[in-house]
């Protein structure tokens, strides 16, 4: 089992993912503090991972449900999903993912 916790940022939600595999489908729990997390989570409940992990073939169906529920589009939620997906999947190596995010003043 692959697991992410993201924290959205300004919003103060956070999201916590369980995937695993079964056979060639990726099931996948989430559950957060963000009530468009929370109505993507009862819809997404499994996905193939070789469809999430490129845009050449169609919209990845973990983004599909990310503009179909959510109204943010800076959300990482949705990429958080993929990651932990790739990983489950075998598709990626546990790396922590960060955005780190400054603003200068000018003088």
């Amino acid at each position: 089992m692959a697991q992410a916790e993201i924290f959205a940022g300004n919003c103060g939600f956070i999201t916590r993912v369980e995937t695993h595999m079964e056979g060639r489908v990726c099931k996948v729990q989430i559950s957060s503090e963000c009530a468009a997390m929370q109505r993507m989570g009862e819809e997404l409940t499994e996905v193939d991972p070789f469809k999430e992990i490129s845009f050449k073939r169609a919209m990845p169906k973990i983004h599909e449900m990310g503009i179909k529920h959510c109204t943010h589009a800076a959300c990482p939620v949705p990429v958080g999903i993929i990651k932990a997906v790739e990983v489950e999947a075998g598709l990626a190596l546990p790396t922590e993912v960060t955005i780190k995010l400054t603003k200068s003043r000018k003088e």
